[in-house]
């Protein structure tokens, strides 16, 4: 009874810190732009395939399949940890023991895929600290955030290695007392020969540390995710849900200015009778400027550099890196948060997102390629965020490079972004020889 209360109480702790963390990340979300979502079963499709078959990860072929081996393992185990909940509020015993077959298969896919984690961990692990993948790096990756990986990653490994031991003595425990296991442990049964000769009070010890250990990690690394690179572990799939269906080429029109446009060229056409909410801001200066979609694509990017490895202004030496785009986002928000809780949205402290964390140089070296987009193994949409950026700026602020300015000129001088008269536009043909019938 002790052991059940000390459980609850610790599971209280761990769901009001995970409350309260999350409900400052929902909080956040208040304060970003309305974006509508449109066309339900094509985005339950594209989870399917992205997120839960992991579609995109398998363009590198090797990790892209570790990689996926460590996700569809982790929805395997999640039902052990469910039942280890239970178990610990009761005091029951591998209480979904009486599913039978059912049980027994969960039990013995979680135990063979817990051995796959652990050496894919290793794998990672590795290339992290020996190999130095150049995709690992750049100047947006500060020390805290290669520490931040080696400890998420280090966790993962201790949780399987934990649900191990736990599998595995409770094999010798159950065979020491006389006593039939509940479910199928095919990796775990080959370890408890190892460890046969230990006696009984050593088995009953290293079960119910290894029990005490895997639970208590799991609560720990619940509430440190949401503070990590890896909160993705949560993110990943609603990310995708919300992403964008439609083709990455696709440039979304701002309402209000399509509006403009169609009076100009038609100032017949009908009014909107409805009334509209006056235009603040043209396009994205800061981090509470960005629609909801770009701030969840924020906490979701697990920094991997994928869109950074493809992006051909980052390879071609300019300053821009779409992963340090969502970086910045992240870190923006998280800066101005407490500020704009207290204050709301009005709230100003001096610095923007534009300028203090993300340069002119870097949003106009993109070549709007969707290249990173394309790339992005959860779906983010840098591109989108890039252009709004932009957007401000042409916007509000007039500024773009000379050769864009001189395009905008000549567009509105004479329609089109080359300098000659709408006279001439046709002189190109005179030396064309047509047959005439």
């Amino acid at each position: 009874m002790t052991a059940q209360l000390i459980f609850a109480l610790t599971l209280l702790l761990t769901l009001g810190v995970f409350a309260f963390t999350m409900r400052r990340i929902f909080i956040n979300f208040r304060y970003t732009k309305k974006k509508a979502l449109h066309n339900i079963p094509a985005r339950l499709r594209e989870t399917f395939k992205v997120a839960i078959a992991q579609e995109k990860i398998f363009r590198h072929p090797v990790m892209g399949l570790l990689h996926a081996l460590v996700f569809w393992g982790f929805i395997v185990i999640l039902f052990g940890s469910i039942e280890m909940v239970i178990d610990g509020l009761f005091g029951t015993e591998r209480v979904f023991g009486f599913m039978g077959w059912f049980y027994n298969f969960l039990m013995a896919s979680g135990d063979i895929f817990a051995a796959i984690i652990a050496l894919a961990i290793l794998v990672f692990l590795f290339r992290r600290l020996f190999l130095h993948v150049k995709r690992f790096y750049g100047p947006e990756m500060k020390p805290v955030s290669k520490a931040d990986a080696n400890l998420a990653l280090s966790f993962i490994l201790f949780l399987m290695l934990s649900l191990l031991g736990m599998n595995t003595f409770y094999l010798l425990e159950m065979h020491n007392e006389g006593h039939a296991f509940v479910g199928v442990y095919p990796v775990s049964q080959s370890l408890a020969d190892l460890f046969a000769g230990m006696n009984d009070g050593s088995i009953i010890f290293w079960h119910n540390f290894n029990w005490w250990f895997h639970i208590l990690l799991i609560f720990v690394f619940a509430n440190v995710l949401p503070y990590s690179k890896h909160f993705h572990v949560f993110m990943s799939v609603p990310n995708v849900f919300v992403s964008r269906i439609e083709p990455l080429g696709k440039v979304d029109n701002m309402d209000n200015i399509t509006k403009e446009v169609k009076l100009m060229l038609d100032p017949s056409a009908p009014m909107d009778s409805g009334a509209e909410e006056p235009i603040e801001k043209f396009g994205v200066s800061d981090a509470n400027d960005v629609n909801w979609v770009n701030y969840m694509n924020a906490l979701s990017c697990t920094e991997c550099g994928r869109c950074t490895a493809v992006c051909p202004a980052n390879i071609t030496g300019k300053l821009l890196s779409p992963r340090k785009i969502m970086m910045d986002v992240r870190a923006r928000m998280k800066e101005k948060s407490d500020g704009l809780i207290r204050e709301g949205a009005n709230f100003d402290d001096g610095k923007s997102l534009i300028g203090d964390y993300i340069s002119e140089e870097e949003l106009w070296a993109c070549t709007m390629c969707n290249a990173c987009a394309q790339e992005c193994p959860i779906n983010i949409n840098q591109p989108s965020l890039i252009l709004d950026m932009r957007r401000y700026l042409v916007l509000e602020q007039s500024k773009a490079p000379s050769g864009l300015n001189t395009a905008f000129a000549n567009i509105e001088n004479n329609g089109a972004p080359w300098q000659f008269s709408p006279e001439d536009r046709m002189n190109w043909a005179e030396e064309l020889y047509l047959n005439e019938k």
